[in-house]
């Protein structure tokens, strides 16, 4: 490895390419080292009982996730950290039953929200009481044919 310190420009750009392309490899059918009983994953550390997920790291029983981090039973979900329960949501941050969401931070229970904080039981931003949330988002879930767990 290149001490930084004394590269130039080209010789940093060259070594940036060359780890990009060694990342890119690493994920390409490449075994996921210290990952216990996962199935069709790749370039994954230190996972267990994660299916056909990709590149993530210290996550437990996900699905279909992408580049994801300290994540637990999260499905279809990309980019999300330190998140449970989760479904096709993406860059969220510790939150907990969030489906179909973006950039959300510490959640739970949101449907359809983009970019809020610290917020509970709200479907497109908007929130609703407990029991309103529940019925509305089971009715749409069936309209949108998504499993909820």
């Amino acid at each position: 490895m290149t001490d930084a310190r004394s590269m130039t420009g080209a010789q940093f750009e060259a070594a940036l390419r060359q780890l990009s392309a060694d990342k890119d490899r690493s994920k390409s059918g490449a075994p996921s080292p210290g990952c216990v009983a996962c199935e069709r994953c790749e370039g994954c550390s230190e996972c267990t009982f994660c299916m056909t997920s990709s590149s993530l790291v210290r996550c437990h029983y996900c699905t279909s996730c992408v580049d994801c981090s300290e994540c637990s039973h999260c499905i279809g979900c990309t980019a999300c950290l330190a998140c449970q329960h989760c479904v096709d949501s993406q860059r969220c941050l510790g939150s907990a039953y969030v489906i179909r969401s973006v950039g959300c931070i510490g959640c739970t229970y949101c449907f359809g929200c983009i970019g809020l904080a610290k917020s509970d039981f709200h479907i497109l931003n908007t929130r609703y009481d407990r029991a309103t949330y529940f019925q509305t988002i089971a009715r749409l879930s069936r309209a949108l044919g998504l499993a909820i767990p």
